[in-house]
């Protein structure tokens, strides 16, 4: 089996090596002031003793090496690298469980509830916003819900499967595939994220519109809660009172573990059509894609790059933006489809490139490669983040020029975007912000960047998140962003399915334990 990464992004042998690593710091050193070093890769440092130890009949359920501690320890994002490179866990998991069935999750839950001890739903541990690291000071347990895998049923009548929460994605799509059905929910972390995390955070999968939420996906929920099981009907749709399903969507894994999930499939496509479209600037390629998107058509792809971004992630050297559109059916060709886009793009000033893969094909092996030449440029000391939100198109160029203020000096400061998604209302932009780090304070300045640019896309009308989750490191924009009565909603919530306050204390709302006294 593949060995994964303890400290940092994906497969172990799919990572850049020392000669791949000093190449691109060479490249990157064009753009920004590097110092030529590069961080070595640490071997998982010695932990702390567990301070704790699960009843006998829970024990073949848990372990407490030092390895599956802290490779549980944290997530993937930039400061979660920092950290680990620098060898340091300060506070791992004390054990982490891999339970097999809905019977051993409730029991980990009872003896948790018991003890006080604080349970941390992880599913591939992909989470860029400190989902999966408690920040207490008491004990934890990492809840591991790998084991928890597979699709158990599916129903090519209605167009549903039933899956574990613990599948990956990769493992979604080989199960379906023999029955000629796709899921099509294709998050960049596809490879290392699983259906329970990407409902739990109400993931995006990287098609620009239609149903790329996970939310359109959800046709019912199992759900294990300290106090039972929560199960909700299999129907098309309903109108009897609030959704029960919503309440789950998103959660976090605050009110419950997700085990199972019914989601709808579809057949898989038979006819495809793609095209590049260059744009002298960015400005008329988001016209483009909003005409397109608001005249009815339904591109699987409508990502527009800007200069900068055409120019690091798909290899353009021409200076213009590119706008990629796709199309995609299992019933009909699709090329008149995509001649209609093209028709509006070339009404905005937009040209075809006269071939449809080159810029695409690039682009697409960058995207799936970048989260690895994220871990490359940290060892070069760079500081990467990307922020991504979503906002009305009428907003846009008023938070983008915030996002580039907020986010450091332009001598030394590199920000692009891409829209990921496209919406008839408005855009979600994704940006990427490379900086130097300063060595030995990365996570600090690390800080002052999210916050300045969190800040600003809060003032101009964003939402601080689009598809990353909230987590710990949202929290901030996230107490503003949400009403005061749904506060109120969700804090009883709380109470009711987590009595004692273990499931993942600190994600979306403050511990349960404290919420009488700080709120």
């Amino acid at each position: 089996m593949p060995v994964r990464s303890w400290w940092g992004w994906g497969r172990v042998d799919r990572a850049l090596g020392d000669e791949e690593i000093r190449a691109l710091g060479e490249r990157v050193g064009l753009l920004l002031p590097l110092d030529g070093a590069v961080t070595p890769v640490p071997d998982v440092p010695p932990l702390p003793p567990a301070r704790i130890r699960p009843p006998a009949a829970l024990s073949s359920l848990v372990t407490d090496t030092d390895h599956d501690r802290a490779a549980h320890a944290y997530g993937k994002a930039y400061r979660d690298v920092v950290r680990a490179l620098a060898g340091r866990v300060d506070h791992p998991p004390d054990l982490v469980a891999r339970p097999d069935t809905d019977a051993a999750v409730a029991a980990l839950l009872d003896w948790a509830g018991d003890t006080g001890v604080a349970v941390v739903p992880y599913g591939g541990g992909s989470s860029v916003v400190g989902g999966v690291e408690y920040r207490g000071a008491g004990p934890w347990l990492s809840l591991d819900l790998s084991r928890l895998a597979g699709v158990s049923d599916v129903d090519t009548v209605n167009h549903t499967a039933r899956i574990g929460a613990g599948t990956f994605g990769p493992a979604v799509e080989a199960d379906l595939r023999p029955h000629g059905l796709t899921l099509r929910h294709f998050p960049q972390s596809f490879e290392f994220s699983t259906v329970g995390g990407w409902v739990a955070t109400r993931a995006g999968g990287h098609f620009a519109t239609g149903p790329t939420h996970i939310d359109d996906l959800v046709q019912a929920l199992r759900v294990v809660t300290p106090i039972g099981i929560n199960e909700t009907p299999r129907v098309p749709a309903s109108g009897a009172g609030p959704a029960p399903d919503r309440l789950f969507l998103g959660s976090e894994g605050i009110l419950g573990v997700i085990t199972a999930a019914w989601l709808r499939v579809r057949r898989r496509p038979r006819f495809t059509a793609a095209a590049a479209i260059r744009f002298e600037n960015d400005a008329d390629g988001r016209a483009a894609a909003r005409a397109i998107v608001q005249s009815g058509l339904q591109p699987a792809n409508c990502r527009l790059l800007d200069p900068l971004e055409a120019a690091i992630q798909a290899g353009v050297t021409d200076g213009g933006a590119r706008l990629l559109l796709g199309f995609e059916s299992a019933d009909i060709p699709v090329d008149p489809l995509l001649g209609h886009a093209v028709d509006i793009s070339r009404a905005h000033r937009g040209t075809p490139e006269a071939t449809t893969g080159d810029t695409g094909g690039t682009w697409r092996d960058s995207f799936l490669r970048a989260p690895y030449v994220r871990d490359a440029l940290v060892r070069l000391g760079v500081m990467v983040e990307t922020v991504e939100t979503a906002c009305t198109w009428d907003r846009f160029d008023d938070l983008h020029q915030a996002v580039v203020d907020a986010a450091g000096p332009r001598d030394s400061t590199s920000v692009s975007y891409r829209l990921t998604h496209v919406y008839p209302d408005g855009p979600a932009p994704y940006f990427t912000i490379l900086a130097p780090a300063p060595r030995g304070a990365e996570v600090s300045r690390w800080d002052e960047v999210k916050t300045a640019v969190n800040d600003a896309i809060a003032a101009h009308g964003g939402t601080v998140t689009h598809h990353h989750a909230v987590g710990r490191d949202h929290r901030r924009w996230y107490d503003t962003e949400r009403p005061a009565p749904f506060h109120a909603a969700l804090c009883a919530a709380k109470a009711a399915l987590d009595p004692a306050g273990v499931l993942n204390p600190g994600v979306l709302i403050d511990d349960r334990r404290t919420i009488g006294r700080d709120e």
